[in-house]
């Protein structure tokens, strides 16, 4: 079977996946896949501005906020009877404001490049997110904007499952126009603005103007995004255009991969998931993240999706027995390293909590064994420190081994993939 057949194989597959996932799921995770598929596009489209032409922006959420808060005025437009408008098609509304602001925007912030650049897109999103409180008419002060989905065209958008669909299609269908993009003389242009901008000056492009565009495409399929999320909550406030919204994209197109088309869908997806799943277990969910996304960096700079492409690209399916034992060290490594640090933040955490310092004062003020995980464990007994030390030393020591046995079987794979 040609690479190609397979890859078409794969692709048909994964979509059968999804158009039967919500038959599958209980509601509550359909919500949680509709985040995924929104924070997926949102990254797609973030990548496109940062990944393929170079603009690192900071500012990103303003342009998602955008989408949403237009997407919302239009749904109250049509709740109210005041036009008649498709909710299939309410994602152009935030397209359209995404686009519009992202040319005026973007016609500013493009005149500078680099740490400047970013700076620029950073206050652009500031200045919304401070004004957004104050501008009742437009953004609803504080508590923002709510409505209700409509349904149209016989399709019931009250359930969670509509609302997948229309996520779902909404989401391929704006994946693909972006890959396309990337495909078209103007997307090539793009890759050479990020690799040498002056060059393209002196041989006569006009690289103000091929930025602008390129960010304005960035930011209206940013809006869809925004449009999207916007549906599925049928609401949203001013903290839509928070620095930690910014961030957060960026911070996942760094984990999925910058390098490679989807890999910053894929970042995007996990994180989501990952952030979902861990904030409902402990409120240090944000540290693990941050823990994320250092050793995502430490160990695989490249990304998930460039680990995936470089597996894909340059090893044959036969190769991979090289790299099973390996790969399973590297697994226990991970195991005692998560094991030793979780237990470790999750016990400092508890030592350090009101509940605890309540319960030592119940007490008079001594330490007192704490509940982790279902069991007690005092903090004076050196056996509830053993076990994060020796999980971590363990570890740590496996560490060099793990590597060393990676590189090896790397090697053997590569030469049996080449042979």
């Amino acid at each position: 079977m040609s690479s190609r057949a397979r890859q078409l194989g794969l692709l048909l597959a994964f979509g059968g996946v999804l158009l039967v996932l919500p038959l599958l799921l209980t509601p509550n995770l359909v919500n949680a896949v509709i985040k995924m598929m929104i924070a997926g596009l949102f990254a797609l489209s973030f990548s496109l501005a940062m990944g393929q032409a170079g603009m690192l922006s900071f500012g990103h959420s303003a342009y998602y906020g955008l989408g949403a808060f237009a997407t919302l005025h239009l749904m109250k437009a049509v709740e109210r009877s005041f036009v008649a408008w498709p909710t299939p098609l309410l994602p152009l509304a935030g397209a359209a404001a995404g686009l519009l602001c992202g040319l005026a925007f973007g016609w500013l912030a493009t005149q500078r490049t680099g740490v400047y650049f970013a700076m620029v897109t950073l206050a652009l999103a500031e200045l919304l997110f401070t004004l957004a409180p104050t501008w009742n008419s437009v953004f609803g002060g504080e508590a923002g904007i709510s409505t209700m989905r409509m349904n149209s065209w016989s399709i019931d958008f009250a359930t969670d499952r509509g609302v997948y669909y229309l996520t779902l299609a909404w989401v391929v269908g704006s994946t693909w126009c972006l890959w396309a993009f990337t495909r078209t003389p103007m997307g090539r242009l793009a890759l050479a603005v990020r690799d040498n901008e002056h060059r393209l000056r002196f041989l006569g492009f006009n690289t103000h103007g091929a930025k602008t565009l390129i960010f304005a495409v960035s930011t209206m399929f940013t809006g869809v995004a925004g449009a999207l999320l916007a549906i599925a909550n049928e609401a949203t406030n001013y903290t839509i255009f928070s620095a930690q919204a910014s961030a957060n994209v960026v911070l996942q197109t760094f984990i999925g991969g910058a390098g490679t088309f989807l890999g910053p869908a894929l970042g995007a997806a996990t994180m989501t998931f990952f952030a979902r799943v861990t904030s409902d277990l402990t409120r240090s969910w944000l540290l693990y993240q941050g823990l994320v996304f250092v050793i995502v960096m430490l160990f695989v700079p490249d990304g998930i999706g460039g680990l995936i492409s470089v597996h894909a690209r340059r090893l044959r399916a036969s190769a991979f027995k090289h790299l099973t034992l390996p790969y399973l060290v590297c697994l226990v490594v991970g195991v005692l390293l998560l094991v030793g640090v979780v237990f470790t933040v999750e016990s400092v955490h508890v030592l350090l909590s009101d509940a605890y310092a309540v319960l030592r004062r119940t007490n008079g003020g001594a330490l007192v064994p704490y509940g982790l995980f279902g069991r007690q464990f005092h903090p004076l007994s050196p056996w509830t420190w053993a076990i994060p030390v020796v999980s971590i030393l363990a570890g740590a020591a496996l560490l060099p081994v793990a590597r060393r046995l990676t590189r090896h079987g790397w090697s053997r794979a590569v030469g049996e993939s080449a042979a």
